[in-house]
């Protein structure tokens, strides 16, 4: 069965690879119209109202429902955004596990289809080839874009290779559909009816509201941080910081930041700047430790290839068949304290040099 049908309105493999004497665009306006996102968006707020208004909202209902909100954001920011569309930092596994089942509970599609649309938007920013484009309109850009089918070669284009040779990538991608209906459905749901009878408040607050809101958190990245803030680091796009939009997008307001500098895990650089995302990369990234006895013991026993700067841990292996000074001068460098080289006894690194290390760390040297 292809899952991804009932979400997209036609199979990825039609889709991105169409009829050439076709083309969506040229037809009628009913015919553009994409039936099931429509009614299902037009739908949420309604039924969110009538809940609201119906629903007694229980203690647990409502505690269940802030920390499962906030557990699919952050897999949305950190996972979808700022990992999957812009490799801004390493994820062990387990933490992509996490984060690919999880963020099925936001109903916005799969890693795939987001980061394809999301990479072309930052390639095609402002013009007729970005699927959200802001000169289009606000409406169009915060979710009008979704309601209409677009013919792809019409879209800009962009390389997905690393996404389509990721297993878990495609593997979340194919099962989409029942994933999103169990993570933002049954789970949900069934915690609060089983857990303390609420199945009501489960579905109208943990399906309903919890959705429409994620919905439109996401969509003020593409529409409101387009519209409203300053032009901090370069005005070549319509992306700008604001603390607003930052408030209503659990931290991803600076975008005018985001597009000069994607690869940056970062949306708020300064430590007052509102960006929850970032501190929870940080905190999944704080380093476990090692003696000095255990790092030999890795090195030889294990044969990581890691090096040591700075008491920081760094595993080389991905970075041997790149590295300036060729692989005999890294080789050599394995299993040892490689400080005083690093910063000037052999060459005295850039900037460049010291934040593509951060991607490489996987520990730290105590005594």
């Amino acid at each position: 069965m292809d899952f991804q049908k009932i979400f997209t309105g036609k199979s990825d493999r039609n889709y991105d690879n169409p009829d050439p004497s076709f083309s969506i665009d040229d037809q009628p306006l009913l015919q553009r119209i994409h039936w099931f996102r429509s009614l299902y968006l037009s739908t949420m707020p309604l039924l969110a109202l009538y809940g609201a208004l119906t629903t007694k909202l229980l203690t647990k209902t409502a505690i269940f429902y802030v920390i499962y909100l906030a557990l699919n954001s952050i897999c949305i920011t950190a996972g979808y955004h700022r990992y999957w569309s812009h490799r801004s930092y390493k994820a062990s596994r387990a933490l992509q596990y996490f984060m690919a089942i999880l963020s099925c509970a936001s109903a916005q599609g799969s890693i795939y289809w987001w980061a394809r649309n999301h990479r072309i938007h930052h390639r095609y920013t402002d013009t007729p080839k970005d699927p959200y484009n802001a000169k289009a309109g606000f409406f169009y850009s915060h979710i009008g874009w979704l309601l209409l089918k677009r013919d792809r070669r019409k879209l800009g284009y962009v390389d997905t290779s690393d996404l389509q040779s990721d297993k878990l990538v495609m593997f979340q991608h194919n099962f989409y559909v029942p994933l999103a209906y169990l993570m933002g459905y049954a789970i949900p749901i069934g915690v609060c009816g089983l857990g303390w009878g609420d199945w009501r408040g489960g579905y109208f607050f943990l399906n309903v509201w919890r959705t429409l809101y994620i919905h439109h958190t996401t969509f003020c990245v593409n529409s409101v941080a387009h519209y409203i803030g300053d032009l901090n680091y370069g005005d070549s796009t319509s992306a700008k910081d604001s603390i607003i939009t930052a408030i209503l997008t659990l931290g991803e307001g600076y975008h005018n930041f985001h597009h000069e500098f994607p690869s940056d895990y970062r949306n708020g650089i300064r430590f007052y700047h509102l960006d929850p995302t970032k501190w929870a990369i940080w905190f999944c990234s704080l380093l476990p430790t090692f003696t000095m006895n255990e790092f030999t013991a890795q090195v030889k026993k294990s044969n990581k290839q890691w090096i040591i700067i700075q008491g920081v841990i760094y595993d080389v292996s991905t970075f041997m068949f790149e590295h300036p000074g060729g692989i005999p001068l890294l080789d050599s460098a394995i299993g040892k304290d490689m400080s005083e080289a690093f910063n000037g006894g052999v060459y005295s690194h850039q900037n460049a040099a010291r934040n593509l290390l951060n991607h490489l760390r996987v520990g730290s040297i105590v005594a």
